[in-house]
């Protein structure tokens, strides 16, 4: 491993505007006709649901009546109503509840944050390229970690620790070339994917961060070129908490020219 390199990577990545934008869920988690759903960014509470019509909506998970958790309240024909005293939320601003901008992308959906985020707000967030939804499969893992989100992106762009570390998933490792600055700025490996003890996938993939939470691995050359893992790293916790903590929400959006591949 090269430490200055990952250091010099992550300054640049940190540098990288996101519009206050963050990954808070995975597109299927907030569902039409479905329950709210919750998630802490930054210390701040948030709610989500979608409208009878499938629009999405977004707001502080805290009811301005009483301090209810919203999350916990129910969604009748698209109107989030608190659980409480039925305080009734149709999306719009209403009695001290002002909602949020969100995005879905229809993968992962994102909620802009400027209180917590603190730069210059941008209208869509910084999406990541993919394959083409028609023929691609996407699956998403959330989970949580006592850390910061530059831990998340810092390991993240360290390639060389997924052969020491994860053997059992990754062997025959070489970066073929590291980032060598703001125009050119992606780690490039040949790695094998392990699949059994003895069956591996070679391919050559990119690791490369466009948003200072955000890494993406894109396969360039191999089975599944074009495919994507997207590494977001959204802080669970406010910047003064002495024990920071990071939701990891992470995104594989796979394509095959295998005939059959997005019937699998």
């Amino acid at each position: 491993a090269r430490p200055a390199l990952i250091a010099d990577a992550l300054k640049r990545a940190s540098a990288r505007p996101s519009g206050n934008w963050f990954v808070v869920a995975a597109s299927r988690e907030v569902r039409t006709g479905g329950p709210p759903f919750g998630r802490t960014v930054g210390g701040a509470e948030v709610v989500l649901w979608r409208s009878a019509a499938g629009e999405l909506h977004a707001g502080p998970g805290i009811c301005p009546h009483l301090g209810a958790p919203l999350r916990e309240s129910r969604v009748v024909c698209g109107t989030l109503v608190c659980h409480w005293h039925g305080l009734a939320l149709d999306g719009g601003p209403f009695a001290g509840w002002e909602p949020y901008p969100a995005y879905d992308d229809g993968v992962l959906v994102w909620v802009r944050l400027d209180a917590v985020g603190g730069e210059e707000p941008t209208r869509r967030p910084v999406v990541p390229r993919r394959p083409a939804a028609g023929g691609a499969l996407d699956a998403v893992c959330t989970t949580e970690g006592r850390c910061e989100p530059q831990d998340v992106v810092a390991n993240r762009l360290d390639p060389w620790h997924g052969a020491w570390f994860h053997p059992y998933s990754f062997v025959d490792l070489t970066v073929i070339r590291a980032p060598r600055g703001e125009d050119d700025d992606a780690f490039v490996v040949d790695v094998s994917f392990r699949v059994t003890r003895r069956c591996v996938v070679p391919v050559r993939a990119e690791f490369t961060a466009p948003g200072p939470r955000t890494v993406v691995m894109r396969i360039a050359e191999g089975e599944g070129a074009g495919s994507v893992v997207e590494t977001h790293a959204t802080p669970l916790t406010g910047g003064a908490d002495e024990r920071p903590r990071t939701t990891v929400i992470e995104a594989v959006v796979a394509a095959s020219d295998r005939p059959g591949f997005a019937l699998a």
